[in-house]
């Protein structure tokens, strides 16, 4: 539960019926924003595409829930809370893209790592034991998404995050977005065009992807340069985020002689610590070299091949990877 972060009066207080029950009233509405709070931070963490500013977002709407002067007439917390925090995630978006412009090279969402999950059971290996304490994504918000994402306009995005991906209702998104339902529902259509045309036509089985992930890390380390062949699709796209911090791509590599000959200069003998973990809900790799910094690799695959290599190198988005 957040901490109460209310400024408490000095002196003794009466223990009246009503400041019990204001009490009461706020104790109920933290445990049920807690219980949100997954939801929450996977609206704004896709709208955003940064844990931190997502975790703000999050924040920023509790104290707004708290600070209204009555509550009662909130008839969906759940719809009241996902709207806002989508309001504050949209114009956090906003001023993020003017930053993002400017940015050294490649700019890729914060990845989101977890321990590999058993088919149908819990990530082994993870400490932690309540599962709102992280944000848990799947297949359909995958780092491969939000970098198509990054396409669109901040309305498109929010409008196809909300309604195709969180359930929101268009004349709820409407007010998030500042535009009317039917406009809402035309940048939806938009935006589902784009993703359509970006999503795998035959995707793998999570244990598959699993196992073409394994394949790439051993043919990556040994200098395999036909097995890279054999497992990328020809026009397989590589990108690198360092941020001008670490060594990495300033620009895409496209095709896959192109994007196997890099690989392979730099990984040859290199990936012995490499890990396979959950990135953004499909296997993926973490990788930890010789002088102890992180890389996390994520993968798009369709029709057994990989498409796409979204590598992200920058210290700033991995300190929370596990």
């Amino acid at each position: 539960m957040m901490p109460d972060t209310s400024p408490q009066p000095l002196g003794p207080q009466p223990l009246g019926p009503q400041p019990l029950a204001a009490r009461a009233r706020e104790d109920e509405l933290a445990l049920a924003f807690e219980q949100l709070r997954p939801r929450l931070l996977r609206v704004a963490y896709t709208t955003t595409g940064s844990l931190a500013e997502a975790e703000d977002c999050v924040q920023d709407a509790w104290l707004r829930l708290r600070n209204l002067d009555d509550t009662a007439g909130i008839r969906d917390l759940g719809a009241w809370l996902t709207t806002t925090v989508g309001r504050l995630a949209l114009d956090v978006l906003g001023s993020a893209r003017v930053r993002r412009e400017r940015y050294v090279g490649t700019w890729l969402p914060e990845p989101l790592v977890e321990p590999v999950r058993a088919a149908g059971g819990p990530a082994v290996g993870n400490a932690a034991a309540d599962p709102a304490d992280r944000v848990t994504l799947d297949e359909s918000v995958s780092m491969a998404l939000l970098v198509v994402l990054e396409e669109l306009s901040p309305a498109q995005r929010s409008a196809f995050l909300l309604h195709d991906v969180f359930g929101l209702p268009f004349d709820e998104i409407a007010e998030v977005v500042g535009r009317t339902p039917a406009a809402v529902r035309k940048l939806a259509s938009r935006a589902r065009a784009k993703v359509a045309l970006e999503r795998p036509a035959f995707p793998p089985t999570h244990e598959r992807q699993r196992q073409l992930v394994g394949a790439f890390a051993r043919a990556c380390n040994d200098g395999d340069l036909d097995e890279l062949m054999r497992l990328f699709d020809p026009g397989v796209v590589l990108r690198a985020d360092g941020g001008g911090k670490v060594r990495a791509l300033l620009s895409i590599k496209q095709g896959a002689a192109d994007v196997a000959a890099f690989l392979l200069a730099f990984s040859v003998g290199a990936l012995g610590d490499a890990r396979i973990r959950t990135v953004n809900g499909a296997p993926g790799l973490v990788i930890r070299d010789a002088e102890g910094e992180v890389t996390v690799a994520s993968f798009l695959v369709d029709r057994d091949r990989i498409v796409a290599v979204d590598v992200v190198r920058n210290p700033d988005k991995l300190t929370a990877v596990p």
